[in-house]
């Protein structure tokens, strides 16, 4: 079956292990890879992988356009296998965010990676809300969600914005909350302008609560996700196997939503 891994984050080769081993001590895991490229393709054809969505996150202003040229840049280099989100910051005025979605789109990038956590904003604070605003509704918003260390990006501050902005398509990474997944699913499968993906959850949730997040979000709203380079697609295919899905929902979750979503062929 063709597979679209919706959620992988990647690094220029050079700071890819730094990067890497930050965020491995960021959530106190032990990281699968080292977030490279290279590592990401052989990844990728050991698993059975076809093609990724890859973003990076910008962790102050100035790393924005770098970021954002760099992910395009490797679209370009790889244009069967790679699909492009851009960044942006919260500390950007609605005027850069702005020009800034502009060039996005003159690039070719598809979307927009956001990491509240990471990022320190939260996804309904005032500032945010006029960031969206700026985005009008552009490009699509991809958002971690869910941890229980911070409120930042806690699966209600998702619903908030999405209930504000209903034109506005987001996605909430991690089943819409990471370690509050009880928590998003009592506040997000009933927004029609919200969508999952199923990145760094299934190793933390039993296979029957994985199949209630199926029910409630439908089988048409879940994205396949990674994580990479904090997880192996060979492991994360495993748990989507124990779910016992239909091959029509295994189609949709692999590749068939998330083309659908992006507008793109496989």
């Amino acid at each position: 079956m063709y597979i679209f891994d919706s959620h992988v984050h990647i690094y220029p080769e050079k700071i890819a292990d730094k990067a890497s081993d930050t965020i491995g001590k960021f959530y106190d895991i032990r990281m699968a890879f080292n977030g490279s490229i290279s590592m990401l393709l052989s990844e990728c054809e050991k698993a059975g992988v076809n093609r990724c969505l890859v973003h990076s996150v910008a962790t102050t202003h100035e790393q924005v356009q770098k970021i954002n040229d760099f992910i395009s840049a490797s679209v370009k280099e790889y244009p069967d296998k790679f699909v492009g989100f851009g960044s942006l910051h919260p500390s950007m005025t609605a005027d850069e965010v702005d020009a800034e979605v502009k060039r996005m789109l003159e690039i070719g990038l598809m979307g927009i990676k956001l990491h509240p956590d990471f990022q320190y904003f939260a996804i309904d604070d005032k500032h945010a809300m006029e960031m969206y605003e700026a985005i009008d509704g552009r490009l699509p918003l991809l958002f971690h969600t869910g941890d229980t260390r911070y409120s930042y990006s806690n699966p209600h501050r998702l619903a908030a914005a999405a209930k504000r902005f209903p034109k506005q398509r987001m996605i909430g990474a991690h089943f819409g909350g990471y370690t509050e997944v009880e928590s998003a699913l009592k506040c997000l499968p009933d927004l029609p302008n919200v969508w999952v993906d199923s990145s760094s959850s299934l190793a933390f949730i039993s296979p029957e609560k994985a199949k209630e997040c199926v029910r409630a979000y439908t089988e048409d709203r879940i994205f396949f996700g990674t994580d990479y380079p904090m997880w192996s697609a060979t492991d994360e295919l495993r748990r989507i196997d124990r779910l016992d899905l239909t091959e029509t929902a295994r189609e949709k979750i692999f590749y068939k939503n998330i083309c659908e979503f992006l507008g793109i062929t496989v």
